[in-house]
C-alpha cells in the first residue's frame, strides 16, 4: 500500500465517530412547540400554575403547580402515590411561565454536560430530552407521600428543574420556583386573575364584617408564619424537604 494512504479498516471508526455526532446533533436539535393554547389546556414546556382550594382563600400566593410536557400536557404531583397527567386536578390553569430548553443541560453523550454540575448533575440524575427529565422526576415521586408542609406540588417541580439543571443552576427549591413563578409568570386572563383573588378578598371582607380588624391581624400573621416555615425548612431542614 503506499504511504500515506488510509485503508478502509483505518476509516472505518472515524466514520463510525461522525455518524454518532451526527444523531447526537439531531437528537438535540429543538423540535419547534406548539403554540399556548389555553382553551386546550395545552402550554408547552410550561410551569404551569393554579389556586390551591381553601389554602390560596388564606394565603393568596400559594398554589398548586406543574410542569408540562413538550407537547404541552401538564404534570403534576397532587397526592400520595399520585401523578396527574394532562389534567390539572385543582383547576385550570391560571398563571404560566414558558421555559427555553437552551437553557437546560441535556446529556449529549454519558460524559458530556454543557453545565458546570458535571459529578453532582450525573448523581442527582440528568436527562437527555426535557420529556427524559419530567419522566424520571415522576418516577421518583410516584412512590412520595404527599405533604403541604414538606413534599408537595413545588417539590416536584424544583425536582424536574434540577434535572434539567435550568439556567446552570441545581439549586432549585420550593421558594425559588415559587418566587420565580409569581415575578415571571403571566396570566392566561382576567378571568383568572378574578379567580384567584376573589375567594382570598371575601374571606377577608367577611372577616373584618365578622370579628373586626383582628381578624386581618391575624391573616396576616398566619402567612407570615407559613412563609417562614417555608423559608426555613428549605434552606435549614433540607434533609427533610424533598426536591
Amino acid at each position: 500500500m503506499p504511504t500515506g494512504a488510509l485503508s478502509l479498516m483505518d476509516l472505518e471508526p472515524a466514520y463510525k465517530m461522525e455518524s454518532i455526532r451526527a444523531v447526537q446533533d439531531i437528537q438535540h436539535e429543538f423540535w419547534p412547540l406548539d403554540e399556548i393554547d389555553p382553551e386546550n389546556a395545552k402550554f408547552p414546556c410550561c410551569l404551569v400554575w393554579t389556586p390551591l382550594p381553601v389554602v390560596s382563600w388564606l394565603a393568596p400566593f400559594i398554589g398548586h403547580v406543574g410542569i408540562c410536557t413538550e407537547d404541552g400536557s401538564a404534570v403534576a404531583f397532587s397526592g400520595s402515590n399520585f401523578i396527574n397527567v394532562d389534567d390539572f386536578v385543582l383547576g385550570s390553569v391560571a398563571k404560566y411561565l414558558q421555559l427555553d430548553r437552551k437553557q437546560c443541560c441535556f446529556l449529549r453523550n454519558l460524559a458530556g454536560h454543557t453545565c458546570k454540575h458535571g459529578y453532582k448533575h450525573s448523581e442527582f440524575g440528568s436527562a437527555t430530552t426535557w420529556d427524559d427529565a419530567i419522566q424520571s422526576s415522576v418516577r421518583h415521586f410516584e412512590h412520595k407521600s404527599y405533604n403541604l408542609f414538606t413534599c408537595n406540588s413545588y417539590s416536584f417541580l424544583a425536582n424536574c428543574l434540577n434535572r434539567l439543571c435550568f439556567g446552570g443552576s441545581m439549586d432549585w427549591n420550593m421558594i425559588n420556583v415559587g418566587v420565580l413563578l409569581l415575578f415571571k409568570g403571566h396570566w392566561v386572563d382576567n378571568i383568572s386573575i378574578l379567580r384567584s383573588f376573589s375567594p382570598f378578598i371575601l374571606v377577608v371582607c367577611f372577616g373584618i364584617f365578622m370579628v373586626g380588624w383582628p381578624f386581618l391581624v391575624a391573616l396576616l400573621s398566619f402567612s407570615l408564619l407559613l412563609l417562614a416555615w417555608f423559608v426555613f425548612g428549605t434552606y435549614c431542614l433540607k434533609n427533610l424537604f424533598d426536591s
